[in-house]
């Protein structure tokens, strides 16, 4: 959860200024947090709404999307999500927007079995994002965090993607120079997750999904959480990126780490 977070604050000074190379300063007064952290947060808190009872999750995640996301209408929405979000009455309108995958690291955390991550995420997202693709993107990125927490390597995780949603034919050198702004699911999701698998450490999952550019704070939101659920978030990392959450934000990241305890960095030694 707290991964998603750190890799959208990173990402959010280079989604309109790319960068094609992993040397760069990780966190900068520049940073920010976008919709991306603003929304995992508001599916973070319908999950915890459930307590446990995930059928009415749908209504929840509605109702907790708008109540969450309707004070920060400046922090990046997307023109269909927005008109969503400030609707009385609102219904899924068939996006494939990666905003389907960058917000659903808490299922993959909160699900007690593979086959709940995928309920979950779809359940999280068919809300909105009811095109196939959408959900497919969302299904992935949450079935790889779990993955990761359960302990499978990452041969064993790209086997599964590749197996079962997207193929893992391709390697970041060969995307990096050509690989443009994507918005939709299927044009990023496989992008992060390779940025993962493709890792060292969590700071260095982060580094490869902004140094190939495209939509930064998203790619790097997608390869953080299924980052933190394998190798843990350095603790340093962690503290000075709860200093960009305001504290209706870091209550929200609170409330579900106390149910669900984040993954501090494991020693690779």
């Amino acid at each position: 959860m707290i991964g998603a977070i750190v890799g959208d604050i990173v990402g959010s000074r280079f989604e309109r200024d790319n960068v094609k190379t992993k040397d760069f300063e990780l966190l900068t007064p520049k940073c920010q947090t976008t919709d991306d952290s603003v929304m995992s947060l508001a599916v973070a808190k319908a999950l915890l709404d459930c307590g446990g009872d995930y059928s009415g999750l749908g209504a929840l995640t509605v109702k907790a999307m708008q109540e969450v996301g309707r004070p920060y209408p400046n922090c990046g929405y997307g023109g269909m999500f927005r008109a969503w979000m400030c609707s009385d009455d609102p219904a899924p309108y068939g996006s494939f927007g990666n905003g389907a995958a960058m917000r659903v690291s808490a299922c993959g955390f909160a699900a007690k079995t593979l086959d709940e991550a995928v309920e979950l995420s779809r359940k999280v997202t068919e809300v909105t994002h009811n095109h196939p693709e959408g959900i497919k993107g969302a299904e992935a990125t949450a079935v790889c965090v779990f993955l990761a927490r359960e302990g499978k390597s990452v041969p064993e995780i790209r086997d599964y993607v590749n197996r079962l949603y997207y193929p893992m034919n391709f390697t970041l050198d060969d995307i990096r120079d050509a690989y443009k702004f994507d918005e939709t699911c299927q044009g990023s999701v496989p992008q992060a997750i390779t940025a993962f698998l493709e890792s060292k450490s969590f700071e260095d999952a982060i580094r490869n999904a902004i140094s190939i550019g495209g939509d930064s704070d998203t790619l790097a939101a997608i390869a953080g959480g299924i980052a933190e659920a394998y190798y843990g978030v350095p603790n340093e990392l962690r503290q000075r990126a709860l200093t960009f959450l305001d504290e209706r934000l870091l209550g929200l990241l609170v409330a579900f780490e106390n149910v669900y305890p984040p993954r501090l960095e494991r020693d690779e030694a």
